[in-house]
């Protein structure tokens, strides 16, 4: 049998989000494993929900350290289930998945630029009561002059089970190399759906009437108002690393959720 790895060894820092069930997970699984600072981690193991695996992924976003999600919230789309038998070994098993974020570059009313970057989606949303209109640009072609709407979206492949599927989006396949562009309540026009753009492709949304009809721009969970213009693109200059069990894993999930009913 190989040697036992002792609590130093293992390097596996715990994270916990702020609830009182992930926090005791936290105590019981340093005391059986012991507790390691994140910048020498080997893996960080993440307690909680989607939405804390989101901030832990967006604390590690240039670190590229792998981060083994474990369910303590409510949703847990992007965890994989609570257990504290044998994680080190479990962990060995665990299947990587490889993302690259959306950088969103948002210039506003002010001229000030703002960049922030989403592992779900970038996000455009009307701030008042009157609708949006946005004209859209991909690749410095414009492909709709003006879209009438309370907003629009480009959503990851692991973001398009999120937003973009409560918009109506299509969901994508990990690997297809796509990314989704969905419109938020179009008014006009009233039948255009939305897109499936190539990975690599470069999307400039720009706002009319932003003085009569003001948008916000929001990245996962980094918002900056009053946009005039905002452009999104993949940044291939991070990885992002994502383990998962084998037998229930990001991709069968995504699968899964296209035959739900």
């Amino acid at each position: 049998m190989p040697p036992r790895r002792s609590k130093s060894e293992s390097r596996i820092c715990f994270l916990a989000a702020d609830t009182e069930e992930a926090q005791r997970a936290k105590r019981r699984l340093e005391k059986r494993y012991g507790a390691c600072n994140p910048r020498r981690a080997r893996v960080v193991v993440a307690l909680g929900g989607d939405g804390f695996m989101l901030e832990t992924l967006h604390d590690f976003l240039e670190r590229g350290t792998p981060i083994f999600g474990m369910n303590c919230g409510t949703v847990g789309f992007m965890m994989n289930r609570y257990s504290e038998a044998r994680l080190p070994a479990r962990i060995e098993a665990a299947q990587t998945v490889r993302l690259h974020p959306l950088l969103m570059i948002a210039r506003t009313v002010k001229r000030r630029t703002h960049k922030a970057h989403a592992i779900n989606e970038v996000s455009l949303l009307r701030q008042s009561r009157q609708a949006a209109k946005i004209g859209i640009r991909i690749d410095g072609k414009t492909r709709l002059p003006e879209l009438i709407c309370d907003g629009a979206m480009v959503a990851t492949p692991a973001g398009s089970t999120a937003y973009n599927l409560s918009a109506h989006g299509p969901i994508l396949p990990l690997g297809s190399d796509v990314l989704a562009l969905t419109p938020i309540s179009a008014f006009r026009p009233r039948r255009w759906r939305g897109a499936i753009l190539p990975h690599g492709a470069e999307v400039i949304f720009d706002i009319r009437e932003m003085d009569k009809r003001p948008v916000s721009a929001v990245a996962d969970f980094t918002e900056v108002r009053d946009v005039v213009e905002v452009t999104v693109r993949e940044d291939r200059s991070i990885t992002l690393n994502m383990l998962f069990d084998p037998e229930h894993n990001l991709e069968e999930r995504i699968l899964t959720e296209q035959f739900a009913v």
